[in-house]
């Protein structure tokens, strides 16, 4: 494979980082520029009003967002509900993924982990479908203008577009989580055109858009440790202890170095699996080795940001603190390390 960041990736990247660079509140206001340059809508495809390209620049938006520790909706709006729409979606509700590439509506994906079985259940009623149970750490649940939910159907995963008005939405304190919210489905009845694709499509659709929320948070997580890592090394090079800069020790050095191996790692098998992905490949192996190295490596970055830093990084009005708890949300949203490790373990065994 080419690991040669196209001429999208670079100038979406750059872009991005410009943005949130210049609107450090990661807001409504954020968001809003984001829409207005175009980013929303440059990775979508021109079937729902974006500019055609893909994963691989969702991807450099998302290192952005990591970086930033910004809170904005891209990966489950985006990545996930417009993109989802725009490929599985019928013409109406390709018109929902315009909306959200132009900024006017927030997407949130209500998924289920596939080591966890799903809390949804949808069965066929007289005047569409009617779903049952609660989806628990929804991002961007809290200010969706439309959810993407997954439930178990008869004849497998099926996908339902559901309006919050409809059900119960209460915010969800998590650890770096934004506007992670709880969603109680509570026997809502939705229309049938609100069901995305067919039931027999559903398992594609479903395993498709975990892949792909698999790969965004491990394209959040390279942003979070990447600039960790940068503020780190800056902070070891100005603290002095005894007379020297901290980080000419030879035990902060080291953890450094590993550190910044640890960061490569997951920059590698990132890209491997977008790639794979982007071109439609199989890549279940490839998908769970880089989100083991985002939640293992990520693990060990944000525990050396914190450790070099002294009591400066557990300050939880701190740059180092927030960039810490990024990276523990990251590193368990939909499975840690070992839970990828027993998917890469599955696939071996059944080959």
């Amino acid at each position: 494979m080419d690991f040669t960041p196209t001429a999208g990736q670079a100038e979406l990247g750059a872009l991005t980082r410009e943005i949130l660079t210049d609107h450090v509140s990661a807001g409504r206001d954020a968001w809003a520029e984001l829409a207005k340059a175009g980013v929303l809508a440059a990775a979508l495809p021109e079937s729902a009003g974006g500019d055609g390209l893909g994963l691989l620049e969702q991807c450099s938006v998302l290192i952005e967002i990591g970086r930033a520790v910004s809170q904005v909706p891209y990966l489950p709006s985006i990545v996930l509900g417009a993109s989802a729409l725009a490929r599985y979606g019928s013409p109406g509700q390709r018109q929902l993924a315009e909306q959200a590439g132009r900024g006017d509506i927030v997407i949130a994906a209500a998924l289920a982990d596939e080591e966890i079985a799903d809390p949804a259940t949808a069965r066929e009623v007289s005047d569409g479908w009617q779903l049952a149970g609660t989806k628990t750490a929804v991002p961007a649940g809290a200010v969706a203008d439309m959810l993407l939910v997954s439930a178990v159907a008869p004849g497998g995963t099926a996908l339902f577009l559901v309006e919050p008005g409809n059900v119960t939405v209460r915010p969800q304190q998590v650890t770096g989580g934004g506007d992670t919210a709880v969603v109680d489905l509570a026997g809502v009845v939705v229309p049938a055109d609100r069901l995305i694709g067919s039931i027999a499509a559903g398992p594609e659709t479903a395993d498709w858009l975990l892949a792909r929320a698999t790969i965004g948070f491990c394209a959040l997580q390279l942003g979070v440790t990447e600039r960790a890592l940068e503020l780190t090394a800056a902070y070891a090079r100005t603290r002095e202890q005894f007379g020297k800069p901290i980080g000419s020790f030879q035990a902060v050095s080291q953890r450094l170095a590993d550190s910044y191996i640890d960061v490569e790692a997951i920059r590698l098998t990132l890209w491997q699996a977008a790639w794979r992905l982007a071109e439609g490949l199989p890549a279940e192996t490839e998908v769970a080795t880089a989100k083991f190295w985002a939640a293992e490596g990520g693990h060990r970055i944000a525990h050396t940001a914190v450790h070099v830093h002294g009591g400066v990084g557990i300050d939880m009005e701190g740059d180092v603190h927030q960039y810490y708890a990024a990276a523990k949300f990251n590193e368990f949203a939909l499975g840690g390390a070992t839970a990828q490790l027993r998917r890469i373990g599955a696939v071996l065994a059944a080959g």
